[in-house]
């Protein structure tokens, strides 16, 4: 009886082992949510044939020639772990050659030596939809996820659709393992290539718009992004701007809190960057400054004039 009692703490001991890894190596940075080196490419899910997306996918990975990306397919579950259709769309679309699938959900393995090899080497990463609590039980503080900030550290892009976009927040929203309807569910952390956010995807195609808002109003040091399909953010330090088909819904804790319909700024003029309800919405090309929490306002052309032609 004693010796069994033994071998079941040793079990149990070695289960512990293998379930508490070692926490990645988190570097203080000058930024406030972005990245301090490489891209952060974050869509909304139905990415298809968007030009515009995978264009800046291939740039921001060194180009289709030199590129070289690794396609995490965890997401999909077990059924992707040699199916390599993923794989072959992101040939397809972006003119890449050199392209690796990456799949585990053993813990173990992802953190061996051997399973990061093609990190190493990686430009660019991109996480395909799914569930994103299967990347989470499968990647988080393990080797493979310190070697994913590594690829941000050598300057490459990291990029995902649908739950590889949520992944990408801190807070892990729609993370249930009963279904994406509940919002905070029983996993709720990502892996924080996003500081200090909550990501959601296919927010206006499902309804969704309406849903971080009571999340952000409760949790200020958040910034909430809501993405629809086809449409995404580029993140490279604390500035988001947004490309794609459709719009990008953006949550902050004052926007959301404000009681005024209109803001006016110190020289009496209305400021249309502002919002009047608790979320507001950016179209491609529009930029947003993460750390101070507003809309960056683009350039006006000033108009041509008789005398700019004599």
């Amino acid at each position: 009886m004693k010796r069994n009692l033994l071998l079941l703490f040793a079990l149990v001991g070695s289960i512990t082992v293998l379930a508490q890894q070692p926490p990645v190596k988190i570097k203080k940075t000058a930024t406030k949510h972005g990245p301090e080196k490489g891209t952060l490419l974050i869509i909304g899910g139905n990415v298809g044939t968007t030009a515009s997306i995978w264009n800046k996918f291939t740039e921001l990975a060194g180009g289709k020639d030199k590129a070289k990306i690794v396609v995490v397919t965890t997401a999909s579950g077990d059924s992707a772990a040699f199916d390599q259709r993923d794989v072959e769309v992101v040939k397809k679309q972006t003119g890449i050659k050199d392209v690796t699938l990456l799949h585990t959900s053993d813990l173990k393995e992802a953190n061996s030596e051997k399973f990061i090899a093609p990190l190493k080497q990686a430009t660019g990463v991109y996480f395909v939809g799914g569930r994103q609590w299967r990347i989470a039980d499968s990647y988080l503080n393990t080797l493979t996820h310190q070697a994913f900030l590594d690829v941000l550290d050598r300057g490459g892009v990291i990029a995902g659709s649908s739950a590889g976009a949520s992944i990408q927040g801190s807070f892990l929203w729609r993370g249930d393992t009963k279904g994406p309807e509940i919002l905070v569910g029983d996993h709720t952390q990502g892996l924080g290539f996003l500081k200090n956010s909550a990501i959601d995807q296919h927010l206006l195609k499902r309804n969704r718009e309406f849903d971080l808002v009571d999340f952000i109003r409760k949790s200020p040091q958040l910034i909430g992004i809501g993405l629809d399909e086809a449409t995404a953010v580029i993140v490279q330090k604390d500035t988001l701007e947004v490309i794609g088909k459709s719009y990008v819904v953006i949550y902050d804790h004052q926007t959301i809190v404000r009681s005024e319909n209109k803001h006016i700024t110190p020289d009496n003029k209305e400021d249309y960057t502002a919002a009047s309800g608790p979320f507001f919405f950016l179209g491609e090309g529009q930029k947003y400054d993460l750390d101070n929490r507003k809309v960056i306002q683009a350039e006006r052309k000033r108009a041509v004039t008789s005398d700019d032609n004599e």
